[in-house]
């Protein structure tokens, strides 16, 4: 372990700067090799027509993100269960993401896997994910809500004897897990739609969450989240309008599933959703034009997800970009002072 355990702020932000520097130092050199590769994104037909001149930029920059984080992690951390579980599940789910960018590029379209493949491989990594942390990272099978509530989901448990041990699974924490773990995945996806958008809120989120570990004295977490934090800076040297590559499904579905895999570890699943609203609030605006169409067949929004509703009202893609990062500063904000009142 590099660093100085005596000093784990300056681990941590060392952590940050080295993984910032991994990406800075990689990325141009990947963004050559999609190039060449004829390996692009693919543009939506029916979102904003200015955004068809971004067709065939290069994509998969996640693969770098994930590359540089798990360097990071290796140089600055130590192989405990948390941080190894934590690597293990970003990486389950950026492989997911990279099957689905393989093929949207392979058919040229901008969808990739179908939803229930999708939602299949989500559930496989969030329930092997879920029992791991229960089993072997002691994570209580509770969900703590600012003000002193609890709320015990381990009340419908199955013990297991396996091998001469004891496996429980909690079903309802379990359950729970998966809608966390999934639904932030597909919400930072759902986000990544604009030059810059998602590498800019998630930095800001992963900024928090490493200051949460650190409160916890979870150094291992606070130096995985300083990492991505890192990372995500230096991906936004290349992804700022007009981007040079995207993240791709490989970037946004394992950042989405780290933010979440930290707030299990760290007990602040609930904290978490606040200081990610701005994630929930780009979901909710799809599902909500999805039931009024269905519905009533007629749209809530002019596009969604909200940031395209605001692309479509006349704001700039930049505007739109800065606008949403300071409203993710407040909602990440919020959720850390919020984050102080748990039980």
């Amino acid at each position: 372990m590099i660093g100085n355990p005596l000093y784990p702020t300056y681990t941590v932000f060392l952590a940050a700067g080295v993984a910032c520097v991994i990406v800075l130092a990689l990325m141009p050199f990947f963004i050559r090799a999609m190039r060449k590769e004829g390996v692009g994104q693919q543009i939506r037909a029916d979102g904003p027509q200015r955004h068809l001149v971004k067709q065939g930029t290069p994509t998969m920059g996640g693969v770098v993100i994930i590359v540089a984080a798990i360097v990071t992690c290796v140089l600055f951390g130590s192989p405990t269960a948390d941080l190894i579980l934590c690597l293990c599940v970003t990486v389950a789910t950026s492989l997911l993401g990279l099957l689905d960018d393989i093929e949207s590029v392979a058919h040229k379209r901008s969808l990739g896997l179908t939803p229930s493949q999708k939602m299949a491989g989500l559930i496989v990594i969030s329930v092997a994910f879920c029992l791991v942390a229960v089993n072997m990272c002691g994570v209580a099978p509770t969900i703590s809500f600012p003000g002193g509530a609890t709320v015990d989901l381990g009340v419908l448990t199955t013990r297991l004897e396996v091998g001469g041990g004891v496996v429980l699974i909690p079903w309802l924490y379990c359950f729970f897990v998966f809608l966390l773990l999934a639904g932030l995945s597909n919400a930072v996806n759902l986000t990544d739609g604009l030059d810059g958008l998602a590498g800019g809120t998630v930095l800001v989120v992963m900024l928090m969450m490493a200051c949460v570990a650190f409160m916890e004295n979870r150094l291992n977490l606070a130096v995985f989240a300083g990492a991505f934090t890192g990372a995500c800076v230096g991906f936004l040297w290349f992804n700022c309008y007009p981007a040079s590559i995207f993240m791709g499904d490989t970037g946004s579905l394992a950042l989405g599933a780290a933010f979440a895999a930290l707030a299990v570890l760290t007990k602040t699943e609930v904290t978490s959703l606040i200081m990610g609203g701005l994630f929930i609030v780009e979901a909710l605006s799809v599902i909500i034009q999805v039931v009024s169409f269905k519905a009533t067949g007629k749209r809530v929004f002019l596009m969604a997800p909200l940031h395209h509703h605001f692309e479509k009202k006349g704001w700039s893609e930049t505007k739109v970009v800065i606008r949403f990062w300071i409203i993710s500063a407040a909602f990440a904000s919020l959720g850390f002072a919020l984050y102080f009142q748990l039980g």
